[in-house]
């Protein structure tokens, strides 16, 4: 079923898309982000190493950022929704599948290789269709929908450690595969608009009278535009590569604190119990910087690739001040400074590569940007964990990922620069063009 218009819609049912995207958030991510309560488990049963036992979360995490690219090829030959179901049902598959727990390569098939496919076939297509369904309010669309992975994280930790006690981790393992089956509910919600390349050029086109003969010419024009294939050019233009090139740096830079921040606190004497509600402050204070950035930046009062800019730079800032801490208090404060300002640059980052690219590209490019960004993601946690054992403090770890988050807003600034170079060259060009206009109107004008 399609919608009837081909324009975004800016509210509306999109509301409802963008419900659906927060459910999807929080039934994908968020399981991903809370499987470590597995770990233990899963190890135990099979009597492997940690390290065999963690190559299941690197698993899902690599097919994650692999698949986003094919899943975002198949939203453009068929619709959102499609995918975002076929996500729902290999999610379901993957955690089912895993409650037979054969051996350790069955877990990397199940738990790791299908739930992987499954949350990229989800999460990709569904932060994909809020941007088509929004234009004026897109980051506060796209904030909403995102803060779904922080809510649903800071439930999941006590559900799921209950589930496991309850049920063991077999039985916790179906069960969460039964509640994803929600995706495909959430799926089927997201109705695909008229035209899944939505240009805002073509305002004006569409804005015609609701005769039978622009009728006509509306069905004509959509044609082409549903029927497009996925673009992997979008590698040869220069605005796409320095904002992949900003993705890499700040992937490096973001699974570095989480990782570093339990073992730092155990190294400054702070209790464990203590240390566990350092991961309460920094899902709750993501939550609110989401929500207040994406409110914030659909004021239009500074423009989103600025704005961008302004958060990591204040991310890398609460980063190198973090070391500082030496009891809890410190810690809690410069930990709630670096989620919350983490909340606030995850809530805005997509929409910032909307408007890089244009939404005719964006499917297309939010695949690559995916793809492209996890040699970031693979990177960053093993250099840093190189550093920290030449230097023999977790300090240096949180010093490396702050430097490299000021490089990486260096890429946007050069970027930032680059597209109002090419403004001002497209209105110099128009310039002539408008004037030759006027003189001609003036020459008929003055013959009548």
């Amino acid at each position: 079923m399609q919608a009837k218009d081909s324009n975004p819609p800016d509210g509306g049912y999109g509301w409802v898309v963008v419900v659906s995207a927060f459910m999807v958030m929080g039934l994908t991510v968020a399981v991903l982000k809370t499987f470590g309560l597995f770990f233990v488990e899963i190890q135990q049963h099979f009597d492997e190493l940690a390290s065999t036992t963690s190559w299941i979360t690197s698993v899902t995490i690599a097919v994650f950022h692999l698949g986003a690219p094919v899943a975002s090829s198949l939203c453009v030959q068929y619709t959102h929704r499609t995918v975002v179901i076929t996500g729902g049902l290999l999610a379901f598959s993957g955690m089912a599948l895993g409650f037979f727990g054969f051996n350790m390569i069955w877990m990397y098939a199940t738990t790791g290789f299908l739930q992987g496919l499954g949350i990229s076939f989800s999460w990709t297509p569904a932060i994909s269709i809020v941007s088509h369904y929004f234009s004026k309010k897109r980051a506060l669309a796209n904030a909403i929908a995102s803060a779904g992975e922080c809510a649903f994280a800071f439930m999941f930790g006590p559900f799921f450690q209950w589930l496991i006690s309850q049920y063991g981790w077999k039985g916790a393992l179906l069960i969460i595969g039964g509640i994803q089956l929600n995706i495909c509910v959430c799926g089927v919600l997201m109705r695909p608009l008229a035209s899944s390349c939505l240009l805002e050029a073509s305002h004006c086109e569409t804005e015609t009278p609701p005769s039978n003969g622009a009728s006509m010419r509306g069905k004509e024009d959509k044609s082409p535009i549903t029927h497009k294939t996925f673009n992997w050019m979008l590698v040869r233009r220069p605005e796409f590569v320095l904002y992949a090139i900003f993705g890499i740096l700040a992937a490096m830079s973001f699974f570095v604190p989480p990782l570093f921040l339990v073992p730092f606190s155990y190294s400054l004497g702070i209790d464990e119990s203590w240390t566990a509600s350092l991961l309460s402050i920094l899902a709750l204070v993501d939550f609110g910087g989401r929500l207040l950035c994406g409110w914030y930046a659909n004021l239009h009062v500074t423009k989103t690739i600025h704005l961008l800019a302004m958060t990591i730079t204040l991310i890398s800032t609460s980063l190198m001040l973090l070391p500082l801490a030496n009891n809890y208090l410190s810690l809690a404060i410069f930990t709630g400074f670096y989620g919350f300002f983490f909340g606030t640059t995850v809530a805005i980052h997509i929409t910032v590569l909307a408007d890089v690219v244009g939404m005719p590209e964006f499917d297309s490019a939010l695949g690559l940007f995916m793809l492209i960004r996890s040699t970031g993601g693979f990177v960053g946690p093993p250099l840093a964990g190189l550093i920290v054992d030449v230097a023999g403090d977790y300090r240096a770890g949180f010093y490396m990922a702050g430097a490299t988050l000021v490089l990486s807003a260096g890429f946007l600034i050069i970027l930032d620069r680059l597209q109002q170079r090419k403004k001002r060259g497209r209105k110099i060009r128009t310039k002539p063009e408008k004037s030759t206009l006027s003189y001609c109107s003036l020459n008929i004008l003055k013959h009548q």
